[in-house]
């Protein structure tokens, strides 16, 4: 990462140097002054002709339109943190690039297929879903940096242009290294991203296209083993490295390849004008991507924390999963009867490790190997201020997947007040870790793709947003064959033994009943404003498999100002955090997921954060003091079970956006 500050500086430096040099004063004063004049008219006609800001696109997966937003509002605020997303529903762990307890339901709208696993590891992962393209009539460069919390930086950097008004090109990386507070809990990240989109002059054809190059390493711990030393508040152990751990030489690493291309060609189109609307169009398009990704846990010698090893020196487990899809489709747009598109896709995997385990019943092969073939359609329509979406997936060969239903309504009765409803109902297999596991360790190693059933997730919510009265939400979730991980249940742990030594793979028979209720609100007085988030969820299951908080709040009181000639925007407050106490779900690094437990209650402890943050230009700054009170409301915050949450700290971080 040191060589980014070098290419960022050269960058400045070079801005810097390029600018014009004030003329020194000679005699013939008119001549200068004329000259200065021509200069000035010159500048005035070049900030009349620069760009507005919403020339500035940015274009996602779906194809929804916004522009490149320089405003520093609280949601910004939120969103200044390691994913660079509001994360009010989640619980970072102690140390920036660790893994986030969920503090809610999560539930994947888009996924048809498996996944490969490992999903505690995957939060800062770019799906396809989460890759953006862009169109800028002029070079644009947006870079976050963060400070850490020990020995490293944090660097997002992104640079995109148009070589042409239809050709984009974007260049992006995100890098850090932090090495934690606590013994063996360092991480570092290097994410590369590039994209194009194209569109033809006569815009009969246009492509997209991404490489994602993508890996997070790091070390675990196990969590603090002598919970005492960091709940007595001994001056001791105020320096987190002094604190006991489980182990020092586990590390795991995330690594992804993915290579994305999709085009499409209008058949029928109206010629003439390119700029004209189409109001009939019929277009076929190919979608083409590539994937191949592993999760990889190592560890120096074996360890009882897991239990017994097949191998009596280094364990090496090792998860891989290929990946090839092609969609072909054909797409039919009229203005009157809305966009109908038709597609058939082909889905082959490969999800292995290089060992076989020999069993007392025979030999597992450890290999999950393919091919998915299904149709689906999509329709949308918005007729005045009201639209409608739906898309559905139907498998006709593979054991993977089943069905994928999603459907939308909205209408949006005025520019403060809108509405919004959505059903969801999908069936698939677990994800892939589920079904097949193997491990130097003995105990994690299982087979169970003829064990296990479909997944059945049924979703329906509505959705209300108001200026005057807030927005709201509501969704309700029933789940069959809920899938989790979790302690043996048959095996009683000894006094000093560790559950860890007895996690496998399980499925809910009965069926669970998920309810979330979220109502955000902001109330403003002159400078003044008290922004409100509240979160209700209900559980109806008969075993607890599902556990999270009842309610979570957030509440952040600030207040913003133009000081200096209006030269610099400011925006300073406090941010208040509760969520209830509940059966906070384990970690477990082999697996790098989260397992359930019943037998500890944890939560119940309140988050302040105080805040400072500047807008000069296009230029944000922030100051965060975080987690002010840790010193004072006792020593009882923990992310999860032996993981502490983070202690009081002090940082800074800033967002550039440069426009050539």
């Amino acid at each position: 990462m040191r060589q980014f500050f070098i290419i960022f500086f050269v960058f400045n430096v070079g801005l810097v140097f390029s600018q014009d040099r004030p003329t020194k004063p000679g005699k013939d004063s008119n001549s200068l002054e004329k000259k200065d004049k021509e200069a000035l008219g010159k500048k005035n006609d070049s900030i009349q002709k620069k760009p507005s800001i919403d020339k500035y696109k940015i274009i996602s997966f779906k194809r929804d339109t916004t522009f490149l937003d320089t405003t520093l509002t609280i949601s910004k605020e939120y969103k200044n943190n390691y994913l660079r997303k509001d994360n009010f529903e989640l619980l970072p762990f102690s140390n920036m690039g660790q893994t986030y307890n969920s503090l809610s339901l999560k539930t994947d709208y888009d996924k048809f297929y498996p996944f490969i696993g490992a999903n505690a590891k995957h939060y800062n992962y770019k799906e396809i879903e989460d890759i953006n393209y862009y169109n800028v009539p002029t070079p644009t460069t947006d870079v976050m940096f963060k400070t850490v919390f020990s020995e490293g930086q944090f660097l997002d950097i992104m640079l995109t242009f148009n070589t042409s008004e239809r050709l984009n090109y974007s260049i992006a990386y995100t890098g850090f290294r932090s090495f934690g507070k606590y013994n063996s809990t360092e991480s570092e990240a290097g994410n590369f991203i590039t994209t194009t989109n194209y569109e033809s002059k006569n815009k009969r054809y246009n492509l997209r296209a991404h490489i994602a190059v993508q890996d997070l390493e790091n070390q675990e711990n196990g969590g603090i083993s002598n919970k005492d030393q960091f709940e007595s508040g001994d001056s001791e152990f105020q320096d987190r490295i002094g604190i006991d751990v489980f182990f020092n030489d586990v590390d795991t690493k995330i690594l992804g390849k993915r290579y994305f291309f999709e085009n499409q060609y209008k058949l029928v189109k109206k010629e003439g004008d390119s700029s004209a609307i189409d109001k009939t169009s019929l277009s076929l398009g190919h979608v083409f991507n590539y994937e191949t990704r592993f999760y990889e846990f190592t560890q120096t010698t074996q360890n009882d924390y897991f239990g017994d090893a097949f191998v009596s020196g280094e364990i090496s487990d090792k998860a891989r999963l290929k990946s090839f899809y092609n969609q072909l489709s054909a797409e039919f747009y009229n203005t009157t009867l809305g966009r109908l598109k038709g597609f058939v896709n082909v889905y082959n995997y490969n999800y292995y490790f290089n060992t076989f385990l020999i069993q007392d019943d025979g030999l597992s092969v450890g290999k999950l190997k393919g091919e998915e073939i299904s149709l689906g359609a999509n329709y949308e329509k918005k007729i005045g201020d009201f639209d409608v979406k739906g898309n559905l997936t139907y498998n006709l060969s593979g054991n993977l997947t089943g069905t994928l239903l999603n459907g939308s309504a909205g209408y949006r009765f005025n520019d403060d007040m809108a509405f919004h409803a959505h059903i969801h109902s999908s069936s698939r297999m677990p994800d892939f870790n589920y079904l097949l596991y193997q491990s130097d360790y003995a105990n994690y190693n299982w087979s169970n793709e003829n064990n296990f059933e479909k997944v059945n997730t049924n979703i329906i919510g509505v959705d209300f947003e108001s200026k005057l009265l807030g927005d709201a939400s509501v969704e309700f979730t029933t789940l069959d064959n809920y899938t989790y991980f979790a302690v043996d249940p048959l095996v009683t742990i000894e006094e000093g033994g560790f559950e860890n030594q007895y996690i496998k793979p399980y499925q809910e028979s009965n069926s669970i009943s998920h309810l979330k209720v979220k109502y955000r609100k902001e109330f403003k007085y002159g400078k003044f404003a008290l922004d409100n988030t509240i979160m209700y969820q209900a559980v109806s299951q008969s075993n607890d498999v599902l556990n999270v908080p009842q309610f979570t709040a957030r509440n952040t009181l600030y207040f913003s100002k133009e000081i200096f000639d209006k030269a610099m925007f400011l925006q300073t407050g406090v941010t208040f955090k509760y969520f209830t106490s509940y059966n906070m779900n384990s970690f477990n690094p082999l697996l790098g997921e989260f397992y359930i437990q019943n037998n500890e209650t944890l939560g119940g402890f309140p988050l302040i954060d105080l805040f400072i943050n500047a807008k000069i230009q296009q230029t944000r700054l922030y100051l965060k003091a975080e987690h002010i009170n840790s010193s004072f409301t006792g020593n009882n915050y923990y992310s999860a079970p032996s993981y502490p949450y983070r202690d009081f700290i002090v940082r800074f971080g800033v967002v550039w956006n440069f426009f050539s």
